[in-house]
């Protein structure tokens, strides 16, 4: 199962963890390889998911993620450069972020190709990563905010909750809930996106669909958001 984004001249997925050969806590579509999971089992969940946009495992790029604001160019099959989000012009190169209850936001150019993928945890959103995915795309962009975890479950202390509430408004924390939800679309606003879309899915609610961290006290799968420019 995949969540798709309707956006014309980009083929952009949501995965979960269905649909995969992984086991155990990592059933079945585990992305990520730095999880106790073998490793073979882990490659053959990324062909499977390179096949739903009709991309070529080869060609997938990914970072190595630090919860930061650092956005890369991709470089067809490169795996290590330190970063959260990657973006590219090039029709045909497929791009990988991984999390597991950080929010995944795909960025596209709707006047020239463009896509941007980032990885965005409550450090990335405040150190700015919204504003540096979409400087890297420019142009006219628009966004899709993908599966998180929810206001309904992440709870946070005062350390990270008052900076949220002075930088994206009183209302994103409740109590010591935060809505990363909807802090990643404001940073988004502010960045200079007009549009953006919201899937709005909990994955520490939701066991049978996706990993969760938090749920799962960090012996847990990743989930992603892959995306490719359709040349």
């Amino acid at each position: 199962m995949i969540y798709r984004w309707d956006v014309r001249g980009y083929d952009v997925v949501f995965s979960t963890r269905l649909g995969g050969v992984s086991e155990g806590p990592f059933a079945s579509l585990n992305l990520g390889k730095l999880t106790l999971d073998r490793e073979e089992h882990v490659e053959e969940n990324r062909r499977r998911l390179c096949a739903q946009i009709g991309a070529d495992v080869a060609s997938l790029a990914l970072n190595r993620q630090q919860h930061s604001a650092v956005v890369n160019r991709a470089t067809a099959g490169s795996r290590d450069e330190p970063g959260d989000g990657l973006w590219t012009d090039e029709p045909g190169v497929a791009l990988l972020k991984l999390t597991a209850d950080c929010v995944p936001i795909a960025l596209v150019r709707e006047d020239r190709p463009g896509l941007a993928l980032l990885h965005a945890g409550w450090r990335g959103l405040l150190e700015g990563i919204a504003d540096t995915g979409v400087a890297a795309v420019g142009g006219k962009p628009r966004a899709a905010v993908g599966p998180a975890i929810g206001p309904c479950c992440y709870e946070v202390g005062p350390e990270v909750a008052e900076p949220f509430r002075l930088r994206f408004g009183a209302d994103v924390v409740r109590g010591r809930m935060l809505d990363l939800w909807t802090a990643a679309e404001r940073a988004l606003g502010v960045a200079g996106v007009a549009k953006v879309e919201r899937f709005d899915i909990c994955t520490s609610c939701n066991p049978d669909l996706f990993f969760s961290h938090r749920r799962e006290a960090g012996v847990t799968g990743r989930q992603g958001v892959i995306g490719v420019v359709v040349g």
